[in-house]
């Protein structure tokens, strides 16, 4: 089998983030400038239009419903800042429409005449967002504040009749509310008052404007799909997902079609239909995709149509146009696979093993398709971040990589993942941080009883949470290890939640403890306060600019790696934040990694 260096996987192009427009004009974001940009389409794999050309990677596009132009979101240096923009698709013209660096926006929708947008911000409070309306040639401090929030405030759409916005409130990852706003008079409703941790997700507004469809874990441990009766308050069930997560739903107001998605064991499954009255959906044909991880659904003019994103295992993300009615998709993008053929890619399996207290963990399992050494596979087990995230089966030119280099790869979602019901995603909490690092260290087991693997060659590697999980494996197990990578992780709880933007801390405290009532616990089970223990060589990669978890954290768990002897490489980005979102920048941070385990592993 022919092998390929890191650059040129990290060649690979994704297209995604897509948008149909009202004259049918496909909007979406593709990566071939080594950064994500705007480009459209006007028809199926035709040559598509660039529209922006920043060093910066544009985080979202959506366009006008009635005029050629659209809105995208962009920050600068990763510093999560985003400011809005409007761009002309006709004379290319490009307007700064926040111009409020300082500050963070997040998008909220245009209004059915595309005349006003809403957007949340933290303006006033960098710890809490607020609710702006603007309109399309209003700039800067024309923008009008239309509800001071006091907490993590996002809006989540216009009314049919333009007089409402949906505003969501997360006070934690697993603990939401949702409320309507009245614009004329500012008067703010709460729909969803409980008691413990309920999260109320993707909510939509109904065709009449009259409820509200919405993902919820209200009496149940998984996601189910619900209509909230504004009128009476009263939630009916539309959708049971089973043992899954119903994990999205977007509706066409006009048409009263909708595309709903079920999370089964990390792959999605995708449902059309179209609403027979409140809370009945009549089904029509499922969308023919590639097998793997789909999202992102834009309905087009009179809800005929639908643009969603697609990827796999063994496919790079793509966009695809489906006909709602008889669920014939056609692939619009045709984003580069670098020169890499296809069908070299490697497919995941999915695989479930046992842990300390009898559950089962799922994880995905990639072995590369040449014959193994006498010793074994040397293997990358790699751990998401979130926590409450979940390791999918989509694209990762990383991993494919790896696999066409020699390596095999062990993708665990251990507890604390999402994706498999809050009461999973639960056990990890606070004073039971640290199971979450057993499951790691029972995986490592389940790995040795492979005899395709060699138990003298396993590294861990993460980024963000993963960082963590990767330092606290190094820590507590040092024995299992032969190197460890660690990308924008976390060290030091107490220093991580200390120097976490103002607007995360409430958010994290829920997941990880807090400073005032948990710090001792928290100094624990901190990898920086363990450094003796580690055995095996530590890379450790961040961006100056992360405003998650804040340099620091590279900077402390470098300084005392090396007190203690440990072989460290350290290699810092001033240019990024969390995560390395430029090309040169990616090629750079993984060729270090590439040779970093061809040296030690």
């Amino acid at each position: 089998m022919r092998q390929y260096d890191i650059e040129r996987y990290l060649n690979v192009r994704n297209a995604g983030g897509a948008d149909l427009g009202p004259d049918g004009r496909l909007s979406f974001l593709l990566n071939t400038t080594g950064t994500g940009q705007v480009w459209s389409l006007r028809e199926t794999e035709s040559w598509p239009e660039q529209h922006t050309f920043f060093e910066e990677s544009v985080s979202f596009v959506d366009s006008s419903p009635e005029r050629s132009e659209a809105v995208f979101g962009m920050d600068e240096g990763g510093n999560e800042r985003a400011q809005l923009y409007r761009l002309d698709y006709e004379s290319g013209a490009i307007t700064d429409l926040t111009a409020k660096p300082e500050s963070k926006h997040r998008w909220g929708g245009w209004d059915s005449a595309g005349d006003r947008f809403a957007f949340a911000s933290n303006r006033r409070d960098e710890a809490v967002f607020d609710v702006y309306v603007q309109g399309r040639d209003e700039t800067g401090d024309d923008a009008e504040l239309v509800h001071e929030g006091d907490g993590w405030l996002s809006v989540a759409g216009w009314s049919p009749s333009d007089d409402r916005l949906i505003v969501h409130e997360a006070s934690s990852s697993f603990d939401h509310d949702v409320y309507t706003l009245e614009l004329e008079s500012g008067e703010l409703t709460h729909h969803t008052p409980h008691e413990g941790d309920v999260r109320y997700a993707s909510p939509e507004w109904g065709p009449d404007g009259e409820g509200i469809y919405l993902v919820t874990d209200r009496g149940s441990d998984t996601l189910r799909l619900e209509r909230l009766d504004l009128a009476t308050g009263e939630f009916a069930v539309v959708v049971d997902g089973d043992e899954w997560n119903v994990d999205g739903i977007a509706i066409d107001e006009d048409s009263g079609r909708l595309v709903y998605s079920r999370n089964v064991d990390g792959y999605t499954e995708l449902t059309v239909g179209e609403l027979d009255g409140p809370g009945r959906i009549d089904e029509l044909r499922a969308p023919d995709l590639p097998e793997g991880v789909a999202g992102g659904v834009s309905f087009g003019p009179d809800g005929e149509r639908f643009a969603v994103t697609a990827t796999g295992s063994t496919h790079n993300a793509n966009v695809y146009v489906v006909d709602a009615a008889t669920g014939e998709a056609e692939r619009w993008t045709r984003a580069s696979t670098a020169g890499i053929p296809a069908d070299s890619f490697v497919e995941r399996e999915l695989v479930h093993y046992p842990t300390f207290d009898g559950r089962d963990i799922p994880a995905f399992f990639s072995v590369p398709e040449t014959e193994p050494p006498e010793s074994g596979y040397p293997v990358v087990v790699d751990i998401h971040g979130g926590p409450e995230s979940q390791r999918r089966p989509s694209f990762a030119s990383v991993t494919q990589y790896l696999l066409n280099n020699g390596y095999a790869v062990f993708e665990p979602n251990v507890r604390g993942s999402s994706g498999y019901g809050k009461a999973y995603s639960g056990l990890d909490d606070v004073e039971n941080r640290m199971d979450s690092v057993k499951d790691i260290r029972e995986g490592v087991g389940w790995l040795h009883d492979h005899p395709e693997v060699d138990p003298d060659r396993v590294v861990a590697m993460g980024g963000s949470y993963g960082g963590f999980m990767v330092l606290a494996s190094l820590t507590e197990y040092p024995e299992l290890w032969a190197a460890g990578v660690d990308i924008v992780g976390i060290a030091n709880f107490v220093t991580f939640l200390e120097n976490t933007g103002d607007w995360r801390r409430s958010l994290r405290e829920a997941e990880y403890g807090s400073l005032d009532a948990d710090r001792e616990f928290l100094e624990s089970v901190s990898p920086i306060n363990n450094i003796d223990r580690i055995e095996t060589p530590l890379f450790v990669l961040h961006g100056e600019n992360d405003p998650r978890v804040p340099v620091g954290e590279a900077e402390q768990i470098v300084e005392k790696a090396r007190e203690q002897g440990v072989p460290v490489r350290k290699l810092i980005f001033d240019d990024e934040g969390h995560g390395f979102a430029k090309l040169d920048n990616r090629i750079e941070a993984y060729r270090g990694i590439v040779d970093f385990l061809a040296e030690h592993v």
